[in-house]
């Protein structure tokens, strides 16, 4: 019997779907695509459990963010508890995904000491990183990466801005493992492979302008004709993410291998410079955001290294005139105070957007975000004094419940277990664990959609 296509959608039962592993290829490249209708097996039932391993589950992803200069307290934390919270002059910047995200106050790791060694335990909770005999531990990224590392083609990636010796991740001995702060290598990582004059062909058209996807477009358009029309949009939509990625890394090294002309006007600043921060923020984000759509990794950490940044250029509207580490040692002073706050401004304006991006990816019947956890935060409750207590920390995404304000006490001594929260994200990956480092239980107050 002839099966009706129209009763049974563009794919029927008797299609092969598509690898996820699959990959459009060409000279030099390998573009991953992301998640698919085509993809899935006809008429798949929904797994009965959300273990990573299951047949047919989808992926769970975790991306973490440390500002290792926090943000100014007074500006970040809400006014009022549970869901009826009134934001916070930072908070106000991000109300367009209000329900997407948990802000918390009075929560802390146990034993870090006060002062910016504790960048590095931001992740792992372990004790007294300014003693001379301290030694880290697993980071909850790296513990992710052994037991589901090897479901995707990077168990890990570890990400910083202007450093590339302090990390977010640390292995299972308590070694830190080293960041990479040069977006056009991830980049190249990511999706360039090839013999070695394969590659350098391939990031020759890229510095000139040509777009991976010139190199693969046949292949591509062959995709698309294959697919329903939801794919197609995915499609669409995920090209156009290249692209616009493509445009940004060309502009961040564009000036390092061209020759500046004589003018009088003043020279533009090389946005691989440390003081083009923000800009190097956005283009992380986005290399995140492809790295998960294309399932080519589960965790990724971020350290944004304030403490080694310079006086930042183009923000907008406040001229900065000192660098971010002096400007975080305010001393209540009226000017750097606008200033600082200027920066945690950008800082908010960012997430925002990076909070879009994912919600803007439909991955099935969800969005890029609900299967993204990102929790974003500082080891630092405020660095004019540096108190490690009262650590500012939104969590956003994954799956959970979120538009709330979870208030706990902020007496140092009795601030809430950060660790539980990480607690929480293992077994919202599916993982089986109810302790990590200093935690009590899962995160209170948190409950899984």
């Amino acid at each position: 019997m002839k099966k009706n296509s129209t009763a049974y959608g563009p794919f029927l039962s008797t299609r092969t779907p598509m690898s996820r592993r699959y990959f459009l290829r060409g000279a030099g490249v390998a573009l991953a695509l992301p998640f698919l209708d085509s993809m899935r097996p006809a008429f798949a039932a929904a797994p009965s459990t959300d273990s990573p391993l299951a047949p047919g589950a989808k992926p769970r992803r975790f991306l973490a963010i440390c500002n290792n200069l926090g943000v100014v307290p007074q500006y970040f934390f809400p006014t009022g508890s549970g869901r009826d919270y009134v934001p916070s002059p930072y908070l106000e910047l991000l109300q367009e995904h209000r329900n997407d995200f948990t802000a918390f106050s009075g929560v802390s790791y146990a034993g870090v000491d006060s002062g910016h060694p504790g960048d590095v335990c931001f992740l792992t909770g372990s004790p007294h990183p300014s003693s001379a005999s301290f030694r880290n531990t697993i980071s909850v990224d790296q513990f992710i990466a052994e037991r589901i590392g090897t479901l995707t083609r990077f168990p890990s990636i570890t990400l910083a801005v202007n450093t590339r010796i302090r990390s977010l991740s640390c292995s299972s001995t308590g070694v830190a493992v080293p960041p990479e702060d040069k977006a056009a290598e991830v980049f190249k990582q990511l999706f360039v492979q090839g013999t070695p004059a394969e590659v350098e062909a391939q990031i020759l058209r890229l510095q000139t302008g040509r777009s991976i996807l010139d190199t693969i477009g046949e292949r591509a358009r062959e995709i698309q004709r294959k697919t329903g029309a939801a794919d197609r949009d995915r499609l669409d939509e995920y090209f156009s993410s290249v692209r616009d990625l493509e445009s940004r890394l060309h502009a961040s090294q564009g000036w390092e291998k061209k020759p500046k002309p004589v003018v009088e006007a003043k020279e533009p600043v090389d946005p691989a410079s440390p003081a083009q921060y923000m800009a190097k923020v956005r283009i992380m984000y986005d290399l995140a955001r492809l790295a998960f759509q294309t399932d080519s990794t589960r965790a990724i950490t971020l350290m944004l290294d304030s403490v080694a940044t310079p006086t930042l250029e183009g923000i907008p509207d406040v001229k900065i005139t000192d660098g971010y580490h002096n400007l975080s040692h305010h001393g209540k002073a009226p000017d750097k105070l606008s200033q600082l706050r200027a920066l945690d401004t950008e800082h908010m304006k960012l997430l925002a957007k990076l909070y879009g991006s994912l919600k803007a990816v439909n991955e099935g019947e969800t969005t890029l975000l609900d299967r993204t956890m990102v929790l974003y935060g500082s080891n630092l409750g405020d660095a004019n004094t540096h108190v490690n207590t009262n650590m500012p920390v939104l969590f956003a995404g994954g799956g959970f419940k979120h538009g709330q304000h979870l208030a706990f006490d902020t007496t140092p001594e009795r601030n809430y277990p950060l660790a539980n929260l990480l607690v929480s994200v293992l077994q919202r990956m599916g993982l089986e664990q109810d302790k990590f480092s200093s935690s009590t239980g899962t995160m209170r107050g948190l409950e899984m959609t």
